[in-house]
């Protein structure tokens, strides 16, 4: 997959500015161990806030021993001025056998990322369509379980599920994503069209599908008896959707 697919957007220039000085110390800890930088996640995406929201940094090196993470302790930046970064970093020989167990997030890396300095490691890599599948179904089913728990510890107090709504929709929006690239679609920009379309694919209804992200977009509260049954009805789709899952066959 392309470093050009999906709904990636180029950071701020200030943003930009700030990682590359960011990296220089990051960049002469790892030394002759240094492969690539990658901005990655939300920063590339429309209204990042840098005041808000992290900066998100894939560091790739050759090797990550003692000595060089002694090295990178205490070299890491030290600043309580935004942007923040979050840095997160693997030896290529972690990325390549790492596809089979983590093949939900080495998608979204590889569909929203940014090369700032080095060489490209991640173009080529192949996620395996067999391994994407079963995450997608074996964390749609933990969610699943977890809506349930929740729902029956709090609906007594409706008020107690609507941020587990809020926390849910943006757990459910990657794997929304993933089900829409194991049909071969890359997925739109916007999130309502995201679930919107997986509906249609699924044969859900798209209203109680987006319960959530409605829920979490809304300026106002949702109480009582519209809320209990909102949450039913979304909590009522995804358990259609994770027996569709189960019936899915990719290759």
């Amino acid at each position: 997959m392309s470093q050009h697919t999906g709904a990636r957007m180029g950071p701020g220039e200030d943003v930009l500015a700030a990682a590359r000085q960011w990296l220089e110390p990051v960049r002469g800890a790892l030394g002759s161990e240094f492969l690539s930088a990658y901005l990655t996640g939300s920063v590339l995406t429309q209204g990042f806030d840098p005041e808000h929201s992290q900066v998100n940094v894939l560091l790739v090196s050759r090797h990550l021993g003692g000595e060089t993470l002694d090295a990178l302790a205490g070299a890491m930046p030290q600043t309580k001025r935004a942007p923040h970064f979050a840095p997160l970093f693997m030896t290529l020989h972690q990325i390549q056998t790492s596809l089979d167990s983590f093949p939900i997030e080495w998608v979204e890396i590889q569909e929203r990322h940014l090369l700032i300095e080095g060489q490209d490691v991640l173009g080529n890599l192949e996620v395996p369509r067999t391994y994407l599948r079963l995450q997608c179904e074996h964390e749609l089913r933990a969610k699943l379980i977890l809506l349930r728990q929740n729902y029956v510890l709090g609906a007594a107090h409706p008020d107690r599920l609507e941020p587990v709504l809020h926390q849910s929709a943006s757990g459910f929006a990657t794997l929304f994503r993933t089900l829409l690239r194991l049909s071969g679609e890359s997925p739109p920009a916007d999130q309502p069209r995201v679930v919107e379309r997986v509906a249609d694919l699924y044969q859900l209804h798209a209203e109680g599908l987006l319960g959530a992200y409605l829920v979490r977009a809304s300026r106002r509260r949702h109480k009582g008896l519209e809320l209990l049954a909102i949450y039913r009805r979304f909590m009522a789709e995804i358990e259609r959707l994770v027996e569709a899952i189960n019936e899915l066959r990719v290759t």
